[in-house]
């Protein structure tokens, strides 16, 4: 037991040491937002801001509020039309069974390897073409080129899992695939939803690539943008540049935070079959 104890205390200390260095460049993000401007080139630097400042976190307010509005609604925007594509296609693909569903679903998977550049060229000929460019609807479409692969996959696992024996009462019952659907496979899929909306907004959220190709420029543009011309435009005043990322970081990580349980339960569903 004593051998067992010290085993598991090392690997502890080993967690929380790799941890620690995961998380130091997080910690210093922080530390340097609250650091003023004349204590910035200091040598050593001060682990802890001694004299510490709002006025990044001030410049936030007056200068990258937009951005983040403009980000919110993509990613809101993104969620919305991920789940209302992915969610269908993967009840389709797991209880429907259409002819050629393991075409549809090696597609799916080949998706999610092509390169976001590529894509976003592609969209760029398009939009150039339609007027949609440096427009928040071309963004939410071309962020959920991204997540809509991911998310039936996931929709299709889950849902592989939900009993036919419900589905084969409700069909008793006179409710018709869509009935179903909406009544019965919907509710149960609760974790598969929050598992998809996050990471479908956690990938617009970071986005850049779709962002500086197709609403470079334009009166709306994302937060990833916000950060980009600011380092560009004011690359003296790293306190503000910090104080930016971190607030861009707060959705993301408070929304994780609150949706983590779903979220295990939404990946590891259709890992393990009765």
């Amino acid at each position: 037991m004593n051998r067992s104890t010290s085993r598991t205390w090392w690997q502890t200390a080993i967690g929380v040491l790799f941890t620690a260095v995961m998380l130091f460049p997080v910690y210093w993000m922080l530390n340097v937002s609250f650091t003023r401007d004349r204590d910035m080139r200091k040598s050593p630097p001060d682990l802890v801001p001694l004299h510490g400042t709002l006025e990044g976190y001030r410049a936030v307010l007056d200068q990258q509020l937009p951005y983040l509005g403009t980000s919110l609604v993509i990613g809101l925007g993104t969620v919305v039309l991920t789940v209302a594509l992915a969610a269908p296609a993967g009840y389709a693909l797991a209880k429907l069974r259409p002819r050629g569903g393991g075409v549809l679903s090696f597609l799916f998977l080949v998706a999610q390897m092509i390169p976001g550049i590529i894509m976003a060229m592609g969209f760029y000929a398009i939009y150039l073409s339609l007027g949609l460019l440096q427009s928040v609807p071309g963004l939410i479409v071309a962020d959920s080129t991204l997540a809509v692969p991911f998310a039936v996959l996931i929709f299709t696992a889950f849902m592989s899992g939900i009993p036919g024996e419900l589905l084969q009462a409700a069909k008793t019952d006179g409710a018709g695939p869509l009935r179903t659907f909406w009544s019965i496979v919907l509710p149960m899929s609760r974790n598969a939803i929050v598992t998809v909306s996050l990471f479908a907004f956690l990938w617009s959220w970071s986005d850049f690539v779709f962002a500086s190709t197709l609403a470079n420029g334009g009166a709306h543009e994302p937060i990833t943008l916000g950060i980009y011309h600011y380092i560009g435009n004011n690359n003296q005043q790293w306190n503000a540049i910090m104080a930016t990322a971190v607030v861009a970081s707060l959705p993301a990580a408070v929304i994780l935070v609150l949706a983590q349980r779903y979220v295990a339960a939404g990946v590891t569903a259709g890992a393990v079959k009765d």
